[in-house]
């Protein structure tokens, strides 16, 4: 059986640790320590890195000098053993996971789509987006552009909407609040504020949630809603003539929201 835990880092950021059959396998681990601290003397058998930001990619030296273990990421990263890209497979805790390519917040950026054998047919869905979709929001564009982040997010909504979000920051709350100033007449939204309140009061993290939540909830999946388009181009000052231009008119209001 397969778990999934956060493993809690630096202010917000969360280290997804996977564990199954005895084997351990840790994403973006920004610092060493706390995977050190959670493995509690367990072997580590594997790295995944969704891209090159220090808070993903700052424990893995130390880590593999501890552990000598494979890193599987982006191939211009450093200490990364095994590149992977678009389009390629590979077999973590013994099951298949696709690399998608999702350029925005940065231009390597990859996400990862495990995929559990589940009883019967069919599998469970685990999506680990490092930084390019969060619960209710999305990376900022620090190397690509609106068009390509747009793209991107068209890609992990398409996903079933069954399939679980691991991004990689608890931002949950604060990207509702926008979420809500983007859409105030979305129910879903401010019922997810109060649901999402109570999990943080009681310390749990707001995360997993689901693509069905997110299309549900997150203003930049909704570009195509009329509610959201106007209340974008309320605030860019003039009207967007498509759904990538009402993205980048969101994404600069989030940006000093």
């Amino acid at each position: 059986m397969l778990t999934i835990s956060p493993i809690p880092a630096f202010n917000d950021n969360y280290i997804w640790h996977l564990q199954r059959g005895g084997e351990h396998w840790v994403v973006d681990p920004g610092d060493a320590a706390p995977v050190v601290e959670a493995l509690d003397g367990k072997p580590l058998d594997g790295i995944l890195i969704t891209h090159h930001h220090a808070d993903h990619t700052g424990g893995i030296a130390a880590l593999c000098k501890r552990y000598d273990c494979p890193v599987y990421g982006p191939g211009s990263i450093d200490g990364v053993t095994h590149p992977i890209a678009a389009g390629d497979s590979l077999s973590v805790l013994g099951m298949p996971t696709e690399v998608i390519d999702v350029p925005g917040h940065t231009l390597d950026h990859l996400a990862l789509l495990l995929r559990e054998p589940a009883e019967g047919s069919g599998a469970h869905i685990h999506l680990f987006c490092g930084d390019t979709l969060f619960a209710a929001g999305c990376g900022r564009l620090f190397e690509g552009t609106p068009a390509q982040m747009y793209a991107s997010l068209g890609k992990l909504s398409a996903l079933p909407p069954e399939t679980r979000v691991y991004c990689a920051h608890e931002y949950t709350l604060a990207n509702l609040k926008f979420a809500a100033a983007a859409e105030p007449g979305n129910n879903a939204v401010h019922n997810r504020i109060a649901e999402v309140e109570a999990l943080r009061a009681d310390n749990r993290p707001s995360l997993p949630s689901t693509v069905g939540e997110e299309l549900a909830t997150n203003p930049f999946l909704r570009c195509h809603v009329p509610a959201v388009a106007r209340r974008a181009a309320e605030c860019a000052g003039k009207e967007n003539s498509d759904e990538v231009e009402v993205f980048a008119s969101l994404r600069r209001w989030k940006d000093n929201f």
